[in-house]
Formats: structure tokens, sequence, C-alpha cells
């Protein structure tokens, strides 16, 4: 079954990605508190403007490293430009992914992939190459959000990650969204 849409979110549409209106909706802090610790290694998939990308690199600490994966380089420009001055510029790692894989080497302790698995068009591949890249007990954050993705075709994106050997762990309560945490036996 391929996701309901498939669709990659322009480079247009950043500034939107990246506002104060979604950082009050969507507190990157509140959201991620739960998962993310200092000295973890996190890849985050599909960073686009880098919304979380620096919140995570704060949170890992000087320790940790943030993997800022995207399609478009020019998301990742704007990721660039963000983390230049920031203080956490040694913590962040960015990688232009291809279309068909991620392309990344390494092991984490968590994958973020938040509003991008359904812009995947083979969501086994890249649960296949994301419990690749996982530690053992390390953990996957996916929300998709309602207005893309049916209850139903999320109900499918967690199949398919359960085929790839995750298994879901909790499902945080993030309304109107639809999300899950997945773990790496």
């Amino acid at each position: 079954m391929s996701p309901e849409n498939t669709h990659i979110c322009p480079l247009e549409h950043s500034g939107r990605l990246d506002s104060s209106i979604r950082r009050w909706l969507q507190n990157p802090q509140k959201i991620l508190a739960p998962y993310v610790r200092e000295g973890m290694d996190v890849l985050e998939v599909g960073c686009g403007p880098g919304f979380f990308t620096l919140d995570i690199a704060r949170m890992v600490g000087k320790s940790g490293r943030v993997v800022a994966v995207d399609l478009q380089e020019g998301m990742l420009q704007i990721v660039r430009d963000k983390v230049r001055g920031s203080g956490v510029e040694g913590r962040i790692v960015l990688h232009r992914c291809e279309a068909e894989r991620l392309g990344v080497s390494g092991s984490f302790d968590l994958v973020f992939l938040f509003y991008v698995v359904h812009e995947v068009p083979d969501r086994g591949a890249l649960f296949r190459e994301v419990v690749a890249l996982l530690k053992d007990g390390g953990l996957v954050y996916v929300e998709e959000p309602p207005f893309e993705v049916s209850g139903k075709a999320f109900e499918e994106t967690l199949r398919i990650a359960g085929d790839a050997g995750l298994e879901v762990t909790g499902r945080p309560k993030r309304f109107p969204d639809r999300a899950a945490v997945l773990k790496k036996p």
C-alpha cells in the first residue's frame, strides 16, 4: 500500500514550517523532552528548515550529536544559516539524502520522523534503513499530520515499521496529529 500523499514539501513553504505560531502549537522542547537526553545521538529525518534541529542539539548537549537529513539542499542551507553562531555548530551534521535512501552511517539512540513518513515513496525501505541505524533499544518517534494521513494509513505505517523490526511502545497524545514511539528490541 502506498501512502496517501508522497509529495515533498516545497522550499517555498519553509517559512510556514518555522514560525512562532508553529512553535506555540508544536513546542519542540515539550515534544522532545521525554525522548532526548544529554549525550544521545539523534537522527532527524526530513529536517526541513530546522524547526526541531537546534532544540535537539541543545538537548543532546556537548557530548551528543544530531544528524539532520533532508532531500532538498535549500532546506539544508536554511539550517546551515541558523546554526552559524548558535553555539551548537559542532553538534550538528547536515546530510543531503537521496529520494530512495538516507545514506547515513553510524548508530543512533533516537530517529525523529516528524511529518515526513507520508512523503516517502517506500516506507518499508525507510524503516529497514532506520532499524539498521538504530542502536539496540533505540527509539523512533513518528508523528504525522491528520490532514495528510488518515488513521487507517497511519496504522498501515506502523504495521510496515513492525515488519521492519520495530515495536510500538507508546502513543503520545498529540491531538490532532497521529504519533507513536517505536523501539528496536
